[in-house]
């Protein structure tokens, strides 16, 4: 990590002159953002998941873009899309089956860049997790991919619908191998941005990213707010041998200001958890909000899966254990008492139902 710049400086300061605002602003009701919709009860990433959202009481809606290789974002949670759509049973598609290395992992599939978007709308999305949610997976076939413009459509119709402004938080996935294909979507997404009347820090939007370089050259290009995402493990794509864990200390997160509005961590980075039970928070909410940043942990899942022991339902020796609900409310309350601004969930209602 470089030291602090006079920029940096120089940004911190200002950070400081207007904590009163910030503080203000995190005293408001946390923000529920529905994780790629109601993905725990409908399909990722589909009218019928960011729907379900919206009905749920969801304030933001999440599209994951990956590109076509005609140049469209789409949302999908990854570019390979074998496991999301209906295309493994497409013969005229059997060709497009390719091995890739993305982000340093060899992946095989199909994938959004090797597919015209009118090709991508002849396919069907597919429940990505059947075994754990196959009341979603009875939707299989019903619903086709979106691009982005189409998820502000739907956000915007829910927000006249309901009476409340309903925001789209879409996450920039893997820009710098798409930049290295000669499909970069920074200057795509800030063109839509532009188009959709989005392009301004308070418009109901939310730029997310893994990476650092992606979110730097956006900061020169758009006043939307950005949102730097971490994980518990790993580091961005585009720095080798940097970890998160390196980027999210007290310094490193006045750093992270400079370029970024927000903290989007795994939430076990904010209330750990072990095989038995949640932990004490840590402090990475008020070293975020001591740096400025606004922080939105991912992601509250509802099935014993993801839960602690002590937070599972039902008979462990039932087959279907694993896949039943059980106390994600937990959770969510100890996030909001740590001071989050916000939380994505695969089900929202739940994180609306808990907020209170």
């Amino acid at each position: 990590m470089t030291l602090l710049t006079r920029r940096a400086l120089t940004t911190a300061a200002l950070a400081g002159t207007f904590l009163p605002g910030l503080a203000r602003a995190q005293s408001r009701k946390p923000v529920v953002i529905g994780h790629r919709g109601c993905s725990g009860e409908r399909p990722e990433h589909t009218a019928l998941a960011y729907e379900r959202a919206i009905e749920q009481g969801a304030d933001f809606i999440e599209p994951d873009l990956v590109p076509t290789k005609d140049g469209h974002l789409v949302a999908r949670h990854e570019n390979e899309i074998g496991g999301t759509t209906d295309v493994a049973s497409r013969p005229e598609f059997a060709a497009r089956k390719a091995t890739k290395i993305i982000d340093g992992q060899s992946i095989t599939g199909w994938f959004t860049e090797d597919f015209t978007l009118a090709e991508i709308k002849t396919l069907r999305a597919r429940e990505r997790l059947p075994q754990l949610r196959p009341a979603s997976a009875a939707f299989d076939g019903q619903a086709q991919i979106l691009t982005y413009e189409e998820v502000v459509a739907i956000a915007r119709s829910g927000s006249q619908r309901t009476g409340r402004t309903i925001g789209t938080y879409p996450e920039l996935k893997h820009p710098t191998y798409f930049a290295s294909i000669g499909l970069p979507t920074e200057d795509r997404l800030v063109a839509k941005l532009k188009a959709l009347d989005l392009n301004s820090a308070t418009a109901p939007v939310f730029v997310q990213c893994f990476e650092v370089g992606p979110l730097k050259r956006l900061r020169a290009k758009t006043p939307a707010r950005l949102v730097f995402l971490v994980a518990g493990e790993g580091g961005p794509a585009d720095l080798p041998g940097v970890k998160y864990a390196d980027l999210v200390t007290a310094r490193g997160l006045k750093e992270v200001a400079i370029y970024a509005d927000g903290l989007g961590p795994e939430k076990t980075m904010v209330v750990p958890q072990d095989p038995n039970a949640l932990l004490p928070a840590t402090d990475l909410v008020k070293n975020a909000h001591a740096a400025g940043l606004v922080v939105h942990p991912w992601t509250v899942r509802a099935e014993n899966y993801f839960l602690p022991a002590t937070l599972r339902k039902g008979d462990p020796k039932d087959p279907t254990f694993l896949a039943q609900h059980g106390d994600a409310i937990a959770v969510l309350k100890a996030l909001y008492a740590a001071g989050v601004d916000g939380v994505f969930s695969d089900f929202p209602g739940l994180a609306v139902a808990a907020r209170g």
